[in-house]
């Protein structure tokens, strides 16, 4: 038997063992990921967790979520993710991160995703509630998704909502993960031990197998010396409407109409909270009587990237885009509920167009934001 003979030979018997070691490495238990898993709120995609710190007051519960936000959104350095707005009488903070999610890493590969995220801590004496959203995804610079279209049950789940769908499965683990992560960070905060792997060469089945405190139903009870409980009592959304600006924002100018011009890197809080809460009216042109309006019906946010200021818009699958496709700049204007004028009126000039979507999917439009104005 020459040598040829023999590596084919254990090419062949080699060849069918190292697929089954695939197949067994692929195969993996995604009980924690199917329904439920990424919860929606009004459509929107909302983690949150309600924690129960019993004896702190809630000067003392804003006082540590207040030095622990500062310190998770800084441990990228990036400008970008900080504190935005706060109120301490009514115990609420709010803040903007941008970091990333590793899929894979090797020595010849790098698989990852950069995440912005809006987090709002709501501190009452003995309480805290968690809440992250406003999830949008970057990948390889130019792919770009929001939660809501592309990790929720409808698209990430097959039809029998018993797997993962295989293109959005590693988004939707890691995004579970990465909330999961952020709500241990909270924990800890409060004096709770780090259940967390020491190392990523743990092996996952190890962290699936292992009861998760964040991951549990319902708030989490952090009593003394850390010690920690769940309970399954129903957690409560806070709107985004009563959140408000910590300090105001700075004034730039003002002009004749009523409104100020704003800083744009110092956007106040009630910005936020009106693409929260507020409706968003697209308008296209110059011309006042040749003027495309529409209501951007899948909501839009606020954000960062590169250092600049950001507005998302998405229409529904249902809306006309042909106006906002041809436009390179728009204005987006922000009703408070009830009200007739807008509250807050946004220049903006439109980035690159992004992956053109599915039929029957929204469509997500990024405009760099070059003025911002609020109503006196």
């Amino acid at each position: 038997m020459n040598k040829f003979t023999i590596l084919f030979l254990t090419l062949f018997l080699a060849l069918p063992m190292a697929m089954k070691a695939d197949s067994a490495k692929e195969k993996k238990d995604d009980t924690r990921y199917l329904v439920g898993a990424v919860p929606e709120v009004d459509g929107k995609v909302v983690f949150s967790k309600e924690f129960q710190i019993p004896g702190m007051s809630q000067a003392q519960i804003y006082d540590t979520m207040t030095k622990w936000m500062d310190e998770r959104l800084k441990e990228n350095k990036n400008i970008d993710s900080r504190i935005v707005f706060s109120d301490e009488a009514k115990g609420t903070i709010a803040g903007v991160g941008e970091e990333w999610i590793v899929f894979s890493s090797s020595a010849l590969s790098l698989d990852r995703t950069l995440v912005n995220y809006q987090i709002t801590v709501t501190c009452k004496p003995g309480n805290c509630l968690v809440e992250l959203e406003k999830i949008r995804f970057t990948y390889r610079e130019t792919e770009k998704y929001k939660a809501e279209e592309w990790i929720t049950d409808k698209y990430a789940l097959n039809k029998a909502k018993t797997k993962l769908v295989r293109g959005l499965a590693k988004w939707r683990r890691k995004t579970v993960d990465f909330a999961d992560d952020m709500f241990m960070d909270v924990a800890v905060a409060f004096g709770a031990p780090d259940t967390r792997p020491k190392t990523e060469k743990k092996k996952k089945e190890e962290e699936q197998q292992k009861t998760s405190v964040v991951a549990a139903a319902g708030p989490i009870i952090i009593g003394q010396g850390g010690k920690v409980t769940t309970t399954e009592s129903a957690q409560t959304t806070i709107p985004a409407a009563t959140l408000t600006p910590a300090t105001p924002a700075t004034k730039v100018a003002s002009d004749a109409s009523g409104y100020t011009e704003i800083d744009l890197k110092q956007i106040p809080g009630e910005v936020y909270a009106l693409m929260g809460s507020g409706k968003l009216v697209i308008s296209i042109g110059k011309d006042e009587f040749n003027m495309t309006n529409m209501t951007a019906n899948a909501g839009g946010a606020l954000g960062y990237q590169s250092g600049k200021a950001v507005a998302y818009c998405t229409l529904s699958p249902d809306q006309p885009y042909d106006a906002i496709e041809k436009a390179d700049s728009y204005t987006l204007k922000l009703y408070a509920p009830n009200q007739t004028t807008p509250s807050a009126v946004i220049e903006c000039k439109k980035m690159p167009s992004q992956t053109t979507p599915q039929a029957g999917q929204p469509r997500t439009y990024v405009g760099e934001i070059v003025k911002l104005l609020m109503k006196k």
